[in-house]
């Protein structure tokens, strides 16, 4: 008599297998959503100290709104908090997080990222901040100290 597996076998354990393949993914991407978030959240925290650091020690003014003037300032301000601005995590293109200005002589700002979304975004109006484009926008702002999920 010869020992090994028959077809049968051998397709149910692929059967097995290929379920709890299926329930594994969905919970990893989960996961991997939330380190990104964590991510964001930190590296949002970064960029406004460094933002405001900037601010302090340049009579009173923030770096400008163009991702390329703000790597350029923030790289090269003193004390130095940071040498390049990190991407969102989020973004499809890898883009850098968006910095905006606005409020009543815009004398605010917000920093976001677009979320697990991959859509959010948020302006300032009114001296309050307002997220368009969903909810899933993650942002730091001198407006609001919080950081929104």
């Amino acid at each position: 008599m010869k020992k090994g597996f028959t077809l049968i076998e051998l397709l149910i354990v692929i059967a097995v297998i290929s379920i709890l393949i299926g329930i594994s993914l969905p919970r990893f991407k989960g996961m991997q959503d939330e380190g990104n978030i964590a991510k964001a959240k930190g590296e949002l925290r970064t960029l406004q100290t460094a933002i405001e650091s900037y601010f302090i020690h340049n009579n009173n003014t923030y770096p400008a709104t163009t991702a390329a003037a703000l790597q350029t300032a923030l790289a090269a301000a003193v004390p130095s908090i940071i040498t390049f601005v990190p991407t969102d995590p989020f973004s499809a293109t890898s883009a850098d997080y968006v910095y905006v200005m606005g409020g009543t002589n815009s004398k605010f700002y917000i920093i976001y990222s677009v979320g697990p979304g991959g859509n959010g975004s948020a302006v300032i109006t009114s001296d309050a901040v307002v997220e368009t484009n969903g909810s899933s926008c993650i942002y730091a702002s001198n407006i609001s100290q919080d950081l929104q999920p």
